[in-house]
């Protein structure tokens, strides 16, 4: 071990230890391991929206040279009771919603796979589908809980006699279309079979979250499965649980007996691997005359699929942003014939804090209050749900710092009177926030004699640079240079970890490898008197006691975002010059990829702002829009001068680092901040997103 001590190297802005891999191509993703033998899939979806297959025909695909198999429910393996209605792949003929895999085409090439796919010829005895969300459709219902476990309903004071009786109140509905995760790797997976064991090299969030759950499916033990995912392109949340691409690759390389490689194109990303659900929200806001809240109402009216219930959080955040004596939050939720929604980028809060966010702006303009200062009148001292103290909450040191960056002083609170030329400019600000979650994980730490040290966890690096904050995170509890720690992540065959989402992955994994290395430090000095054996020393370390042992506290990440728009009065155009993030997160572990994902957050914000919208065709029941040359995301004209920035928070209730999770804090204030930004712009109050051109024009 080391006899000086080494300076610290958390919180430093240290460079991504992967980063020569990847731009010179020599990361490998799922799709690129090599395998000897491997055979490829091609997927088959369903045309129609709800029905059954009634007739499967390959027998032209089966023709076509080194076409292997074509696989359909009518002889594919039996997979048995699967709980994930997603994954009973080919297990029923009966067709939930457009997409749907219904067959799969099996060839010595990828273009054969394809080409055969083609030839495949499925009959359908269609049924009348349902797939349009209302705020009074007949198969509304309130479900059990919202994700993962939240209460759906809650219910404090009399709300309805206090919104009656206060002396402002605003009663307003917006909504939020459904959108896509599009990461820029798609899913994929390449499945191998050897003796009854299977591996898979899969494009996941969560090595030995997804061995529990794939094991589960096809009924193995989940030391009989293996997950190797060492880089992957981007998750956005898609990637966090399996999905049915996983499982046919399984099924196939079963079936043939040779490896298989499957990987979903662009355009299938758009059904079976999940998606933010759409939501229609109405929020209700009553307050005195001074800007005091006395009175809080927000429903949300949200889709699942008939194959599986998913009920999305969105009014969850509501419960503990502002103090009020009555409050009542509530979802409501329809079981249609389209797939099932999933985790998208801070699930709830992102949609939920949209509806919220913007009515506290309308609330502000009612009040003549400034809305910063109407947040600070409503700032609450404990957790207004649950009466815990917070462990820390910088959202007003958080405004105050952006009003000052970026120049709040002086605003004209009248919408619609600031012209530049042909352009109307107004600036909107918002809160934001995010739970400061952690989660049991695993890891070892391994001492070796030339010096050098080995961490091991089978977290997952989805483009955040985990894999290097990890090591930084090491290297601190180790006291020794970065240089000196070599990181194992991305393999179930790894002590257990959490899955990279729920911004938990960072500071669950970095527990576990603090206590790991710190024990590896204490079998050195006592067991070893200070120097490392030949063999080498390796500790191991659990934080699953730890974790369930924590105080009952408040955790939450908070952050303020600050817009200026300008929106063409002739067109409609809507560009965003400026936009500010401040964040309170703990403590930053290590800045350069710090700002990279707050950063990236904003942007997503802005798209979801301006461009994101998945576009229904009722007639067919799938969206229209299913690939990125119709589905818009922002260009680098749409993303001009964007800034994120955080104050120093000391919070020692959260973890060994005392850092709270910033992946998805990013993207939740920042839509709201854009559209209140657009309202004082032009004195248009545009409540359904995305605020695209053609809702604005004519009404400026």
């Amino acid at each position: 071990m080391a006899t000086t001590v080494q300076p610290r190297v958390l919180g430093a802005a240290h460079t991504r230890l992967e980063g020569r891999e990847k731009v010179a191509g020599q990361a490998k993703y799922a799709y690129e391991h090599e395998i000897q033998g491997v055979a490829y899939a091609w997927i088959v979806q369903a045309t129609v929206a709800k029905g059954t297959v009634t007739a499967v025909d390959g027998s032209e695909a089966r023709r076509l040279d080194g076409v292997l198999a074509v696989l359909s429910h009518e002889n594919a393996m039996d997979l048995g009771d699967v709980q994930d209605g997603e994954l009973a792949v080919l297990q029923s003929p009966a067709v939930a919603y457009r997409g749907q895999i219904v067959a799969v085409t099996i060839a010595d090439t990828l273009e054969a796979a394809r080409e055969a796919a083609g030839m495949v010829r499925v009959e359908y005895a269609a049924e009348e589908h349902d797939v349009v969300l209302s705020q009074d459709h007949p198969k509304l219902y309130t479900p059990e809980k919202v994700n993962p476990n939240f209460p759906s309903e809650t219910s404090t004071g009399d709300v309805d006699a206090a919104l009656a009786a206060a002396a402002v109140s605003t009663d307003a509905t917006y909504s939020t279309p459904a959108e896509h995760n599009n990461p820029l790797e798609p899913h994929a997976t390449l499945a191998v079979w050897s003796g009854g064991d299977l591996t898979l090299y899969d494009s996941t969030q969560g090595a030995p979250r997804a061995r529990d759950a794939i094991a589960a499916v096809f009924d193995l033990p989940p030391e009989r499965v293996r997950i190797i995912s060492p880089h992957v392109g981007g998750g956005f949340g898609s990637k966090g649980t399996p999905r049915p691409t996983a499982i046919v690759a399984a099924m196939a390389a079963r079936h043939v007996e040779r490896p298989v490689k499957v990987a979903a194109t662009r355009q299938q990303m758009f059904t079976f691997v999940g998606y933010r659900t759409q939501t229609i929200q109405r929020v209700r806001l009553g307050a005195g005359a001074d800007g005091r809240i006395v009175a809080i109402d927000h429903l949300a009216w949200e889709q699942t699929s008939t194959v599986r219930e998913f009920a999305e959080q969105t009014a969850v955040a509501t419960r503990m942003m502002y103090a009020s004596p009555n409050r009542r939050t509530g979802h409501r939720l329809a079981a249609l014939d389209v797939p099932t929604p999933s985790w998208m980028r801070a699930p709830g809060e992102t949609p939920g804090m949209y509806g919220l966010e913007c009515a506290m702006d309308e609330l502000a303009l009612a009040c003549g209050v400034d809305p910063i200062e109407l947040r600070a009148r409503n700032e609450p001292e404990t957790d207004p749900e649950t009466g815990m103290p917070f462990s820390s909450r910088g959202l007003l040191q958080c405004m105050r710092e952006g009003a000052e960056r970026f120049g709040w002083d002086g605003r004209d609170p009248t919408p619609g009177v600031r012209r530049d030329g042909r352009w109307l400019v107004g600036t909107g600000v918002a809160s934001s926030t995010y739970p400061a979650r952690r989660m049991p994980s695993s890891a070892f730490a391994q001492a070796t004699a030339d010096g050098t040290f080995v961490v091991g966890i089978g977290a997952a690096d989805i483009g955040t640079g985990a894999r290097t904050v990890l090591a930084q995170v090491a290297a601190d509890a180790l006291e020794v240079p970065i240089e000196r720690v070599r990181m194992e992540i991305g393999d179930s065959a790894l002590p257990f970890a959490m899955l990279a989402g729920g911004s938990m992955g960072t500071t669950s994994w970095g527990s576990a490898v603090v206590r790991a290395c710190e024990a590896l430090r204490e079998r050195i000095a006592t067991e070893h008197g200070g120097e490392v054996p030949p063999e080498g020393v390796r500790a191991d370390a659990d934080t699953t006691e730890e974790v369930q042992g924590q105080e009952k506290i408040a955790r939450h990440s908070f952050g303020a975002q600050f817009c200026e728009a300008r929106v063409n009065v002739d067109t409609g155009e809507v560009r965003i010059p400026r936009l500010l993030g401040v964040f309170a997160c703990g403590r930053i572990l290590n800045p350069l990829t710090a700002r990279s994902q707050f950063i990236g957050g904003m942007t997503q914000g802005i798209s979801m702002a301006l461009h994101e919208e998945s576009v229904l065709d009722v007639e067919f029941g799938d969206y229209l829009n299913h690939d990125l040359a119709q589905y818009h995301v922002p260009v680098f004209a749409d993303i001009q001068d964007i800034e994120a920035t955080w104050i120093d928070e000391d919070d020692p209730h959260l973890n060994p680092m005392g850092a709270k999770g910033i992946g998805e804090i990013g993207i939740v204030g920042t839509a709201a901040a854009v559209a209140n930004a657009v309202h004082h712009a032009t004195g248009v109050r545009l409540r359904d997103l995305p605020i695209r051109l053609d809702r604005l024009v004519g009404r400026l």
